[in-house]
């Protein structure tokens, strides 16, 4: 049983799979992401990992940047960050995967002028910014800027990522993974919960 900070039972809008439950691939792919540092906690996995498919695709697009990114470590616990405050995901926010942030660095993400952020680091999080309000405004003069700063590979990397953080913290969003009301289906189909307006 899992319990939030006020001691209340945190409860997703979708019942996590009972880790006993799990199959074996879930359960690895979990385990080696926790042991790795790249999962902090386990109960949204234990959520999308109704969908193999899609606990597998998070999986593998994670490994893929985690700890070997062509933008370092930092600029992208910079943009993820950003991107869970954008998207109001709680299990985000409160975990960090790079040592070298302060608090004050994450304080100062809503407004990067304010804080002591690289010319790089302000331009990863605007990205971020564009990508979750404004992706129009990702334009040629944008990628012009970017390229004083970043190469080409760091300027795709940057944008695939923002992409990934984006979508993936909305989703957790939904998911409600911290929440505390009663889930909105249990784990298995025929145990949905019927509201009154239905």
């Amino acid at each position: 049983m899992t319990f939030n900070n006020k001691g209340g039972r945190i409860m997703p809008r979708i019942a996590p799979i009972a880790w006993s439950d799990l199959d074996e691939e879930a359960r690895r792919r979990i385990e080696e992401g926790t042991v790795s540092g790249m999962y902090r906690m386990t109960l949204p996995l234990q959520i999308v990992a109704h969908s193999p498919n899609a606990l597998r695709g998070m999986d593998e697009g994670y490994k893929a940047v985690f700890g070997c990114s062509a933008i370092g470590s930092r600029l992208q616990e910079l943009m993820r960050l950003r991107s869970a405050q954008l998207g109001s995901c709680a299990p985000c926010s409160i975990s960090r995967k790079d040592d070298s942030l302060t608090e004050a660095d994450v304080a100062c993400l809503s407004d990067p002028s304010s804080g002591s952020y690289t010319k790089r680091e302000r331009l990863a999080i605007l990205t971020v910014d564009l990508m979750a309000s404004d992706h129009h405004a990702m334009d040629d003069d944008f990628i012009r800027e970017m390229a004083k700063v970043f190469t080409v590979e760091e300027i795709v990397e940057i944008g695939w990522y923002a992409g990934q953080v984006v979508g993936g913290h909305r989703f957790m969003h939904m998911l409600d993974a911290l929440g505390e009301a009663a889930p909105v289906i249990g784990a298995e189909p025929d145990t949905a919960l019927r509201s009154s307006a239905a």
